[in-house]
């Protein structure tokens, strides 16, 4: 393991390595895309350094790998999900726009994507020549073997672009990036690689592509085959010392054979290239310096340092909310809430240690006590709200950041500021207030480096809207909790009184019935032949007074998974994405909702998902003043079966009728969004639950949509009492 700069170590925790925007445009338009499949939206990603390393760290990190390491991208991004996918990308975009470190001069990345391209293709054609069992890790060490240069560009930004503007040769880079910055673009990589706990070859073929000739030949064949691909890009002609060095690292390789696999893979990675609108070089042209990032003189700057900052937190804004709003509907935790906030913090402004303390609004105290997956010492204090104790109290009363380098900082560093520093492994701290809507609900504590905080000034709105966004989730989160919990107590309530009443009003007969057995038992002969019936006939007496009296406990909790009181559920969705959804957009919602319970034999996660990507498909669509009606009808009889009707209506622009179609088929393998994706899931969840589907619409008049909710079984209603299933 090499022990790397800070800066680049913090680049390469992060994931952050430049993508060209060419391919994010492609991405954010595949993703948006209904047809695009997982596979498709695979071979594009594979297309880019950036974005593997970002789909990579993200899939192999704690959070989200379960077993063995992910090597391919596929799976990696089945495992991230669409939701995350998406965020990914529209981070990766918004990054360019409020990222502090872009150089004064600009940088031609063409021929860095096109070689670290047509290196991939050659590796993977020669995995496949000579029956390589993972052809696909080939691919991806190829394309990753230069990813360094990436991560110094963003690392180390303007020394590094002085370091290329006058390197003749990427061999002579190698030693020139070791004397300055204390090491090279390869053990960088190298050192990616062993983040993600890959195999040990596959960090290997980064390592080693500048390797010496007669130590190849001694490696294994992952890395001997990404640096022969390199070797192979790298000439015109191929020596015949090339050649024979092939043949004793795989045998049987030949000078037409290797000039064969070359030419197909560089025809491969033209087809690529210009599908994402890559200029691809020609390598034989390009010199010794052949595939380096190009610095092509000063910068341009074609928008004001303010305009940009106003358009950073506009658009920045807009990303913040996107992944926690899409993803707070399937949440079911406060921990699942706070990993959500981890996530999107690491995501988007590269907070990758960071700790929450919530506040007690009974005691003015804060404290991360029951809060997993940070250190101890946040769940062992209770910090008072006094400015002077630390800074997390001062940002929660000032309602505003502060950080271990403010210009106004406390006159005595307090000592739990230090060793909430040293819990996170850093030499300073930044406090990000969550702000809801009627207070404060805790404290963001971030470490922080002093050379992360010289270059975070221009993110300090996003990180504050990123604390009040925060903050809301939490609020609304447990405002839905307590009303789903007052509910349930008032529901509890109502059933223990009936309880009493049945308990008093049942005791009394069954008393009586059994003083009259008594009475019998001692009038009858002593050879009568039923006294074995009147033992049994007590017994059974006692036995349902004893059912009877249980009645006044307390009833099992019903099982989430079988049946879910929908007018209840949709009550607390509303609650929670109404304002977000709908208010805030100008868009006016109707409701119909019937008193009583309905209960629908359906999953309670499955029903959020359709009800949410139904809500967000038609808040998108629909225009400031336009109507969207929300009803449930309950006692529908279709085909002899009783049902509960979900119906949508609005008077927007209409759906196409590849949008209607996606409602009407199982798309596990398909992708989308903002419309696309939230159809295709509806579309695949109303299949698996078997839920008839209508839908009617018409351009400018507007779209119906109707779901019909198999009703719990009257039997199990009736069961379970009044107004709940047993």
């Amino acid at each position: 393991m090499y022990s790397l700069p800070e800066p680049i170590r913090q680049v390469i925790e992060s994931g952050r390595v430049p993508s060209p925007p060419q391919v994010l445009l492609r991405l954010l338009q595949m993703v948006d895309d209904d047809t695009t499949t997982m596979a498709k939206l695979a071979a594009l990603v594979e297309q880019d350094p950036g974005l593997c390393t970002r789909v990579l760290t993200a899939a192999n990190s704690p959070a989200i790998r379960r077993g063995d390491p992910l090597h391919s991208i596929e799976n990696c991004l089945i495992a991230l999900g669409t939701r995350l996918v998406r965020s990914i990308a529209t981070c990766l975009s918004v990054q360019s726009l409020f990222d502090e470190r872009t150089a004064a001069r600009s940088v031609d990345l063409s021929a860095f994507w096109t070689h670290s391209l047509l290196t991939a293709e050659l590796s993977r054609s020669l995995a496949v020549s000579i029956g390589f069992h993972r052809p696909d890790e080939a691919y991806l060490a190829g394309l990753l073997h230069d990813v360094g240069e990436l991560i110094l560009l963003s690392a180390v930004g303007e020394p590094y672009l002085a370091l290329l503007a006058g390197c003749p040769s990427e061999v002579e880079l190698s030693e020139r990036e070791t004397a300055q910055f204390g090491a090279d673009h390869g053990q960088i990589g190298t050192w990616l690689a062993d983040q993600w706990h890959l195999d040990s070859p596959f960090a290997d073929g980064i390592l080693f592509h500048h390797a010496p000739a007669e130590q190849i030949v001694t490696a294994a064949q992952l890395p001997q085959m990404v640096w022969l691909a390199h070797a192979l890009i790298s000439c015109d002609e191929l020596p015949e010392e090339l050649v024979i060095l092939a043949d004793k690292m795989f045998g049987d390789s030949s000078k037409s054979q290797l000039s064969t696999l070359r030419d197909q893979a560089e025809r491969r990675m033209c087809v690529l290239a210009d599908a994402i609108g890559i200029p691809h070089v020609n390598e034989s042209v390009a010199g010794g310096s052949m595939g380096l990032p190009r610095v092509i003189g000063a910068r341009r700057e074609t928008v004001e340092p303010d305009a940009r900052g106003q358009i950073a937190a506009i658009i920045g804004n807009k990303a913040l909310m996107q992944p926690l709003q899409q993803g707070l509907g399937t949440l079911e935790t406060n921990a699942e809430v706070l990993f959500a906030l981890r996530e999107s913090a690491r995501i988007l402004f590269d907070l990758n240690r960071l700790a929450f303390l919530i506040c007690d609004p009974l005691n003015d105290r804060l404290s991360g006590k029951g809060i997993a997956g940070q250190p101890p010492i946040f769940g062992q204090v209770t910090l008072p709200l006094e400015a002077h104790r630390s800074l997390a109290a001062a940002a929660v009363l000032d309602s505003e950041i502060r950080s271990s380098y403010d210009a106004e900082a406390l006159p005595a560093k307090p000592l739990m500021d230090v060793q909430f520093a040293r819990a996170l492994s850093s030499t300073g701290l930044m406090c990000i207030p969550m702000i809801g809507h009627n207070r404060t609900i805790g404290v963001i504590v971030a470490g922080l480096s002093a050379d992360q905080h010289s270059r975070g000034d221009r993110r300090l709105p996003c990180l504050a809207n990123f604390g009040r966004i925060a903050g809301v989730t939490l609020e609304s989160w447990r405002e839905a909790q307590d009303a789903r919990e007052q509910a349930k107590d008032a529901a509890s309530a109502r059933f223990a009184q009936q309880a009493r009443r049945v308990v008093h009003e049942a005791g009394n007969p069954l008393t009586i019935i059994k003083g009259y057995l008594r009475i019998l038992d001692g009038k009858l002969p002593q050879e009568a032949g039923v006294r074995h019936e009147l033992t049994v006939l007590t017994e059974e007496i006692d036995r349902v007074a004893s059912i009877v009296r249980h009645l006044s406990a307390a009833p099992e909790v019903r099982d989430e998974d079988k049946a879910v009181d929908i007018c209840e559920l949709t009550r607390e969705l509303l609650m929670l994405y109404r304002e977000a959804l709908f208010d805030a957009r100008g868009i006016s919602i109707e409701t119909a909702l019937p008193p009583q319970p309905s209960w629908v034999a359906c999953d309670r996660d499955s029903i959020k998902q359709i009800l949410l990507n139904l809500w967000k498909n038609a808040s998108e669509a629909l225009s400031r003043g336009e109507r969207f009606k929300l009803s449930l009808t309950a006692d529908i009889l279709h085909q002899g079966r009783h049902f509960t009707e979900l119906r949508i209506e609005d008077n927007g622009p209409g759906m196409s009728e590849a949008a209607m179609s996606a409602l009407h088929r199982s798309g596990d393998d398909r992708l989308g969004t903002p419309r696309g994706i939230g159809l295709s899931i509806v579309g695949t969840l109303v299949h698996r639950l078997e839920i008839p589907v209508t839908c009617r619409s018409k351009a400018g008049y507007g779209t119906m949509i109707s779901l019909l909710l198999p009703t719990l079984d009257r039997a199990a209603r009736q069961g379970g009492g009044e107004g709940k299933p047993g």
